[in-house]
């Protein structure tokens, strides 16, 4: 951590923030607000305490590594640069001429690097060593982000695990929390590689090793969420993208090999006959995951270097860090992704989708029916099975990340007849779909001409809410988006006393003024004036098999939270939110300078 520390400060990309500050809520609130504005830097804290345990400590806390796209190329490199490394080696061919075949010497010889190398000794992750009842997880800086959590989180933790034969190894990002001094659950999801092996585990009636690293190599955390096929080692990447092997050594009480360089390393086992609960959790949904059973860890050792750094990272509503980190797996893996979609062009999938709730696609449309038929390979893909809203456009579209255009250019082209309405695996922390990780999918075909004006009558959105409210008084505001467009948006806020497609079914009188209409709760902090938000709340809040209504040439997206009034038989979770009185307290001493227009604008509480 300190050359990626003198890294950041030699590129002005570190604040030191010397005040006293607490591991409850008051760190992760800076970081929170800090990676939301334009010229985020990462957060070096120095002077850290547990008030609640009138506990201080020396170690530094460093949040926002990945602060903006200058630090992810430092820590990582050019995206661009590294997808086109890719896709030469997969478009290789069999070398004919000299030059060639040099080349082709060149790039293979290149990829001894992407081994792993096991060293033998000790590395600079294991100068100090605590064993058994002195290995203390309160000895950490571990942070509670959010009021609602569980407990304390490590939340940048390196979670290496092997099969049970040892032939395949993996490198996991997940959220890992602290029970006890010694228990440290393992929030594995069920579509995770580690859940794999821990299920190998347990059919052999065997407990399973666990050694989780912190800090080191930046590179190490993005690793742990690149979207690999099994089998492959994120480590390998690692070699790949820095042409160097990756530097391990053995852990001390198990046979996990972890990187040398690791500021921390927290070693144990899972008994695998063994569940507990864990969570709340605020989440990168922006919303609590809720409390589930999940294995745990019994730590056997904590080993670190003398001066260590501990690293941890804040998730909640967008923006975020992963914002930065995602949009460098988007470059890097498009080679990949194109192997099994070969037509694909580009792809975005904008941080405010939360990443699998929207995916905007452009493809070479080569035949009727292709954008669906493209749908389907995505959502039988890795990862991308996921991805529960896909649009897709031909490749004579504007730039994806051209929101303005981009969005003109769908809205021309949505067609009734020409979405794709299906049901399959949604991501473990979603939280609309009716059941536990199966949910709707909703495909939308825009790779064609636009489509033809449909007659429809356009009103201010005063006259409109206007007749809105002499239909019900549940409409409470509104605002119309792309009036200039084929499709425009019409938003609602709505106090909720009933299920939505009443409601919907009531403003039919209205159809004749409506193309697409959008619904929201008036609470929730929903505002119909950010357009930035509300993408957040409706792509999170809606399953298409349940909450999409449509009447003649009117289309209805129920985004509203879902409860009885729904048949909704799960526990709709909250928002995460900032305490506010830790805001008002940090605002109060000076350590954040923030508006009230900014805090609104982010939802912050």
């Amino acid at each position: 951590m300190k050359e990626a520390i003198e890294l950041l400060k030699k590129n002005d990309l570190l604040k030191v923030i010397d005040d006293e500050l607490d591991i409850y809520l008051e760190i992760p609130h800076i970081a929170y607000v800090e990676v939301k504005k334009e010229d985020s830097k990462a957060l070096l804290f120095t002077n850290v305490v547990d008030r609640k345990n009138n506990k201080k400590f020396d170690i530094p806390v460093l949040m926002n590594v990945f602060c903006n796209e200058k630090a992810v190329k430092l820590f990582i490199g050019d995206g661009d640069k590294i997808g086109k490394e890719i896709e030469s080696l997969l478009k290789m061919k069999p070398p004919t001429t000299l030059s060639e075949k040099l080349s082709t010497f060149g790039k293979l010889f290149a990829l001894k690097n992407t081994i792993p190398k096991k060293n033998r000794g000790k590395g600079e992750c294991q100068e100090v060593i605590k064993l058994g009842s002195e290995a203390n997880l309160s000895d950490l800086p571990i942070l509670t982000t959010w009021e609602q959590d569980g407990g304390p989180f490590i939340t940048m933790g390196q979670v290496y695990t092997t099969s049970l034969n040892g032939e395949m190894k993996n490198l996991g990002m997940y959220r890992l929390q602290v029970y006890e001094d010694n228990t440290l659950g393992m929030h594995w999801q069920i579509h995770k590689d580690s859940n794999h092996f821990f299920h190998e585990y347990k059919k052999a009636g065997k407990k399973m090793p666990v050694s989780i690293g912190i800090g080191g190599d930046p590179m190490y955390i993005w690793c742990g969420q690149a979207p690999l096929p099994i089998g492959i080692f994120e480590l390998m990447l690692y070699g790949f993208v820095k042409n160097k092997n990756a530097q391990l050594v053995k852990s001390i009480t198990n046979d996990i090999y972890v990187p040398r360089d690791n500021d921390f390393v927290i070693e144990g086992f899972v008994d695998t006959s063994k569940l507990r609960i864990e969570g709340p959790f605020g989440d990168h949904t922006g919303y609590y995951t809720l409390e589930e059973e999940y294995p745990f860890m019994e730590v056997t050792a904590i080993t670190h270097k003398k001066q260590p750094t501990y690293l941890a990272t804040v998730v909640g509503k967008p923006p975020l860090e992963d914002k930065y980190m995602g949009h460098a797996t988007e470059r890097i893996f498009l080679p990949l992704l194109k192997t099994t979609a070969p037509d694909l062009i580009d792809y975005y999938m904008p941080e405010n989708g939360v990443f699998h709730n929207l995916i905007i696609a452009k493809i070479k449309t080569l035949y009727p029916g292709h954008a669906s038929q493209m749908m389907h390979a995505f959502w039988g893909v890795g990862q991308m099975s996921f991805v529960k809203h896909a649009i897709f456009v031909n490749e004579d579209a504007p730039e994806l990340t051209d929101h303005e255009a981009v969005t003109e250019y769908i809205l021309n082209r949505i067609d009734i007849d020409e979405l794709l309405i299906s049901r399959g695996v949604v991501d473990a922390l979603d939280h609309s779909s009716p059941k536990f990780a199966v949910g709707g999918k909703l495909g939308l075909d825009c790779t064609g001409e636009e489509i033809s004006e449909l007659g429809i009558t356009l009103l201010s959105d005063e006259e409109l809410l206007a007749k809105m409210q002499e239909i019900t008084d549940e409409v409470k505001d509104l605002k119309q988006y792309y009036t200039n467009t084929k499709n425009p948006l019409a938003v609602i806020t709505v106090d909720k006393k009933r299920n939505q497609k009443a409601l919907f079914d009531d403003l039919k009188p209205l159809y004749g003024n409506i193309k697409i209409l959008i619904i929201v709760d008036a609470s929730n902090q929903n505002d119909v004036n950010n357009p930035y938000m509300l993408l957040w709340r409706v792509v999170n809040n809606i399953d298409s098999n349940r909450d999409l209504y449509i009447e003649n040439n009117t289309i209805c997206l129920d985004g509203t939270n879902k409860n009885n009034l729904d048949n909704f038989k799960r526990r709709w979770p909250d928002d995460v939110d900032c305490t506010k009185e830790v805001i008002e307290s940090l605002r109060d001493r000076g350590i954040l300078d923030i508006s009230d227009e900014f805090i609104k604008k982010f939802q912050l509480c």
